[in-house]
Parts: C-alpha cells; structure tokens; sequence
C-alpha cells in the first residue's frame, strides 16, 4: 500500500472512531475546519495554501499531509505548492526542514499516484 492510501485509510478510521463519541465540542472543531477551508472572501486554492505554510511552521505532518491532498485536488501546481513551502521555511526557520523533506515526499508520493 502507497503511503497516500495508508494515510487516508487511518484518518478515515480514526475519524470515525472519533465521532462516534458524543461530544459536542470535537464535532463543532471538526465542522469549523470543514467549513474555514470552503471558499468565501478567500478561494479554495489561498486557504489551502495559507493551511499548509501555517502546518509546516507548526510542525504537524499530519496536518501537511491533509493540506497538500487538498492543494492537489484544488488544482495548485508544483510551483505553487514550492512557493508556499518556502514562505513557511522563512517564518518557520530551519527547524522545519524536517518536515519539508516529509512534505515533498508526500507531494511526490500523490503525483505517482495520480
């Protein structure tokens, strides 16, 4: 199995798991996130990217993940998905370049898919 599908089956899972707890409070975090990235005064396309600089700079793989799945189904290009990346370097600094190298593999590990 790709890590694109082991990625997406566990959070599927987990995600279930989660919501079959009856708490109010995880259910409207979870529907606040669906509902931020949606367009409005911003597109699809800006706020992903905004989610993925603000991922990288808080060091969440995880969140990586999820956002470039979303730039690429959004339509963004290689060169805007490097761009965003390099801003989140800059505000991040050099403790993030772990997670950039994770980044660019997941990003290449969705175009082999694809």
């Amino acid at each position: 199995m790709s890590s694109v599908t082991d990625f997406n089956d566990y959070r599927s899972k987990m995600n279930d798991r989660i919501m079959t707890e009856d708490n109010k409070v995880i259910k409207r975090i979870f529907n606040l996130d669906t509902n931020a990235f949606k367009a409005g005064a911003l597109d699809v396309k800006t706020k992903e990217l905004l989610g993925l600089v603000a991922s990288i700079v808080l060091r969440c793989d995880d969140c990586v993940k999820y956002h470039l799945e979303s730039c690429q189904k959004a339509g963004l290009n290689q060169k805007e998905v490097t761009e965003a990346l390099s801003i989140a370097t800059l505000v991040g600094g050099t403790i993030v370049i772990p997670h950039l190298r994770k980044a660019y593999e997941y990003w290449d590990a969705l175009h082999e898919k694809s």
